[in-house]
Parts: C-alpha cells; structure tokens; sequence
C-alpha cells in the first residue's frame, strides 16, 4: 500500500493583497489533512479509478464535468503519463471551499500518488506547479500560498512570483479556527476584489498597501518572538478586508465573540464571506474561546499550535 497525505492551510495575514504583489504569510495546518492510498492493481483494462470515500462514489477519470476526474487528467498530462490500471482512495477532513486549501490538498496527494504509480517522481517545485495550475482551473487567479504552503508543508512568507521564504516561528503560538459552515468559494470573492480594483483603484490602492504594510510588521513579530502583539494587527487586518467586501455577518460575529472571550486578536483567513475566522488565543484561554465561538454559531472550531 503506498499512502500520501497533505495539510490544510491557514493564511495569517495578507488574503487577497497577495495576488496584487503584496506578501502574505501562511502556516499548514497539519491537524486537517487529505490522503490517497494505492491499494492495489486493478485487472487489465480497468484504468483508473478515484475512490471518493467522503463523497461515496468511485470516479472514473474519463469521467466528463468532475473535478477530481479532471485534476487527474491534468495531472497525468504534466506527466506526459497514460492513466494507469489503479484504484485510487482518497479521504478529507478538510472542509471545503472555507479557506483551508481543501483543493490544493487533494490536488496535491493525487499529484504525489500518480507521479509514484505511474514511476515518474516529482520534486517539490514540480509538484508545487501542477498544483498552482489546477488551482487556477478553481479559482480564476489565485495567489499560489495555498499550493506553496500545502506541497512544502511549512510556514511561509509569500510574495508572488518571488522565491518562497520559509519563514522562522520565534516563539510558538496557538490558533482557534471557527468554521461558519457558509461555503465560500474562493474564486468568486477574488474576482469581486478585482472588479473593486479596476473600479475604482485610487480608493482600493491604499487599502490593498495597508494589508501589506501589516504583513510585514506580523513577520518581524513572529521571527522576534512576540507573539502576543499579533493581536491588534489581526483586528486591522479584519477591517481591511471588510473594506474589501469579503467579510460577512458571520464572520464579524465570530470576531466580536472571539474577542470577548478574551482572545488576543481575531481576523478572517482566505477568500472570506464565510468560511473560516481565526483567533489567536493564550493556552488558558483556548478552551474557552473555542466554547464562546460555538455558542456564536461556529458549526466546528479546531486549535492548532503554529510551533516554533
């Protein structure tokens, strides 16, 4: 049995001003994951098989109008590789279309475990293309974070088309995630913010600037150590992008709830109008935060600790 598997993704700080150059920082979140196993070899003339387990059905990959059929498609073609005789398993615990990189996950492990049955390895920059190319099939024009942060499986300073920066975690800090159970595609806030942009950029210009001056003040605050002073910048943040129409009721309730448990900071993470809010929480205060966010009318939270 070969098995493959790869994180979520949190984005800490610069959604959407990272597709206008500005810089973002994003850590996996390693407690979400997706995997595929190859179980064994089908009989001659079977082809491939994708074995949706979440989903309950089994996808041919000719299948015309899936997305994961078509994923493998493409990632076959990258390849230069024929669909081989396989049945392929693939499992989620990543919510989808809520910012976590649920898409560039999947994409992600089938890339690895066809490259491997098809004895074709990839390295992590090839893989890390394939992947930004099938997100721009989903998401028109994404930043490429959540394929970069997904394929290397480390936290990031990301600025587009530049050479990744790994980026030093100074001193371990903890995250609530509060999933509102609102699907939020990605794709759609992102061409929104762009009919802002080319609308009207004077006025959406200096708020996309603002987003990342903000990055770069929460880099220096993570490598330095001082991960309490997040907080405000979070909230900052927050507003910025609700400047850019991409929070929602939700979202700015499970903020406000948040910080009145006491969390240090709280913002949205991803494309927004739903999806998921984070908090930046102490240790003795996580628990507690994660109760008050449920009773706001979080469908799920999960914690993370973003280690040093």
């Amino acid at each position: 049995m070969t098995t493959f598997s790869a994180p979520a993704k949190i984005i800490l700080f610069g959604e959407h001003a990272v597709v206008y150059g500005h810089p973002a920082i994003a850590v996996p979140f390693s407690a979400l994951r997706a995997s595929a196993e190859v179980h064994k070899n089908n009989p001659p003339g079977q082809g491939l098989l994708i074995v949706a387990g979440d989903l309950q059905k089994t996808i041919r990959v000719e299948d015309a109008g899936n997305v994961l059929a078509e994923m493998s498609r493409l990632i076959l073609k990258q390849l230069g590789a024929s669909p081989p005789d396989v049945p392929i398993s693939l499992r989620s615990t990543i919510p989808v279309a809520s910012g976590l990189g649920s898409g560039a996950a999947i994409a992600s492990v089938l890339g690895r475990v066809l490259s491997a049955v098809v004895n074709h390895p990839l390295s992590d920059d090839a893989l890390n293309q394939i992947v930004y190319e099938i997100e721009k099939l989903h998401h028109g024009t994404p930043s490429g974070i959540d394929n970069t942060v997904v394929v290397y499986e480390q936290p990031i300073y990301f600025v587009r088309d530049q050479a990744i920066q790994r980026l030093k975690i100074g001193q371990s800090f903890q995250l609530v995630a509060a999933d509102t159970g609102k699907s939020a595609p990605t794709r759609i806030s992102v061409g929104d913010v762009r009919k802002l942009y080319e609308a009207n950029p004077a006025k959406i210009q200096p708020v996309l600037n603002s987003i990342g001056q903000i990055v770069e003040q929460a880099r220096q605050i993570i490598e330095y150590g001082n991960p309490d002073a997040l907080g405000p910048l979070m909230l900052q943040n927050h507003l910025l992008l609700s400047e850019l129409t991409v929070s929602s009721p939700e979202l700015d309730a499970l903020v406000d709830a948040a910080m009145n448990a006491g969390a240090l900071g709280a913002k949205l993470s991803g494309g927004g109008r739903g999806g998921n809010m984070i908090a930046l929480v102490a240790a003795d205060t996580a628990e507690y935060v994660g109760q008050a966010l449920l009773a706001a009318g979080a469908a799920r939270i999960y914690h993370t600790t973003v280690t040093a």
